[in-house]
């Protein structure tokens, strides 16, 4: 990996230096899996791909990554280690995030290590500390676990780390308090030889021992989020926050996980449906923890924080459905009342006020939906959502132009009617306005078609400045990497 002060690169089965930034992180990590790719296909080390971060251009070839850069950046360092897989000698890693867990993490070494020995398993057990001060580190070396020191504070930091030092082309992941009972580990190998991708535990179909959950967890938090999950992305889990799972490191790669904190655990439910994970369930138990000391989970903190992921990665939910119910209602009072004064029963009489909010909600309800159109080429271009075949045939059929064409076709309507209006009124002598109906109705067109004008011209901007390049995800991911490649040698030839 990188010494980003100059131009060097190392092997990926050395310990690597990584810049502790999100989004170089994020690309870094691409450059990793991609030269991984790369290496594993051809194992050519002439072929290079380019990854571009700001100033920086990251080279992978083969099975190395070499970075440049200008010297006006100036990121702070931590260290990491990443593991190439090939030719391991183990199959199966657990991975066990860890922060001050000495109580139970020996326990928790322990029973993975006498599963892989009962079940005849090439393991090993890979601790992701993030920064215990309680001597967790110590217990588990002296146990024969690895160690790996994460400084990036938080959940999915830790384990994300944790699983980019396995060495097993299959990850189990569990909690460090003896909370789950690594003793199932071979229960996770054998679905996974049975051809799964990905192996949920769950608790709910399995057993919850008493002062093992909180009740408003148990019935309410989890319950909930599991069930907002499966209706935003249609997941199929019964337990999508269960903490103890089981993951091939090639579905694993191909989930491009992000979060850093406790939403980890439902951005990697949501990116293995979005990908098409085979996926399974197992029955588990949750057993009262043995850490000791108060929980690093904060109930309504980090069920906020599961909540809001969710709302972000579903944009249909979140801006499309209520935008496109609130423009529906407007549109209707709005067109309802144009011809004059309606009467709905026990003698409410609706009126050119009534109309003046319908104008309100419609001008509302299409802010909202240009914001969920936004979101979802952002959503789209940053690989957030992998499957919106509606948004793509939109995108391939609907141009910038199309755009521009309807807002300017409503904006002239609009402002021709009104003028007309105006020019009627100061023929009558600017007296009072008799046909307030007429000008709400037409402004509320000039309105929208200024709305969709300028909302046109961001999208586009979105589509340029995120490299928007409809049929990319039609590809397989080899010849995806294959046309990233061409088009950085055509950019850097320009």
């Amino acid at each position: 990996m990188p010494r980003l002060g100059g131009s060097t690169a190392t092997t990926l089965e050395d310990a690597a230096k990584v810049v502790d930034n999100e989004g170089l992180r994020d690309f870094l990590e691409g450059a990793i899996i991609l030269a991984r790719r790369e290496n594993a296909r051809k194992n050519d080390p002439t072929v290079r791909q380019n990854l571009i971060f700001e100033d920086l251009v990251f080279y992978a070839r083969g099975g190395m990554v070499e970075a440049k850069r200008a010297p006006s950046l100036q990121p702070q360092l931590t260290t990491e280690h990443v593991t190439n897989v090939a030719g391991s000698p183990v199959d199966v890693t657990v991975v066990i995030p860890c922060l001050n867990e000495a109580n139970s993490l020996g326990i928790c070494v322990k029973k993975a290590q006498k599963a892989f020995a009962d079940a005849g398993l090439r393991g090993e057990v890979v601790v992701a500390d993030n920064g215990s001060t309680d001597g967790s580190i110590d217990i588990a070396e002296k146990l024969g676990a690895r160690v790996i020191p994460v400084a990036q504070r938080g959940y999915g930091s830790a384990l994300k780390a944790g699983i980019r030092a396995a060495r097993g082309a299959f990850i189990i992941m569990g909690d460090a308090d003896d909370s789950y009972d690594f003793g199932e580990v071979p229960r996770f190998v054998e679905k996974w030889r049975e051809g799964y991708e990905v192996v949920m535990g769950n608790r709910f179909a399995g057993e919850i021992k008493p002062g093992a959950m909180a009740w408003h967890h148990k019935y309410i938090g989890n319950p909930g989020l599991t069930a907002l999950l499966n209706l935003f992305f249609h997941s199929g889990i019964g337990d999508t926050h269960c903490g103890m799972r089981g993951f091939t490191r090639e579905v694993f790669e191909r989930m491009d996980v992000r979060s850093s904190g406790m939403e980890f655990a439902s951005e990697f439910v949501i990116k293995a449906a979005q990908i098409g994970a085979i996926t399974s369930e197992i029955p588990i138990t949750l057993w009262k923890d043995k850490r000791g000391r108060p929980p690093h989970l904060r109930s309504f903190r980090d069920g906020w924080r599961h909540l809001r992921f969710m709302l972000l990665y579903a944009p249909n939910w979140l801006f499309l459905l209520p935008g496109g119910s609130l423009m529906a209602l407007g549109l209707f009072l709005t067109c309802w009342l144009l011809p004059g004064p309606r009467t709905i029963p026990h003698s409410v009489v609706l009126d050119v006020h009534t109309m003046i909010f319908g104008v309100i909600f419609t001008l509302m309800g299409a802010q909202i939906l240009a914001i969920g159109a936004f979101a979802k080429v952002f959503s789209y271009a940053e690989r957030f959502d992998r499957n919106t075949v509606s948004l793509k045939r939109i995108l391939k059929r609907v141009t910038f132009e199309s755009g521009l064409l309807l807002g300017g076709g409503l904006f002239a309507c609009g402002f021709a009617r009104c003028a007309y209006i105006a020019w009627q009124w100061a023929a009558s002598g600017f007296g009072p306005l008799q046909q307030v109906r007429g000008v709400l109705f037409w402004s509320m067109w000039l309105f929208l078609g200024v709305q969709i004008i300028f909302s046109s011209f961001f999208l586009s901007m979105l589509g340029i400045s995120r490299g928007t390049y409809i049929g990319d995800y039609d590809l397989v991911p080899g010849n995806r990497e294959a046309v990233g490649s061409v088009r950085d040698r055509d950019t850097s030839g320009k």
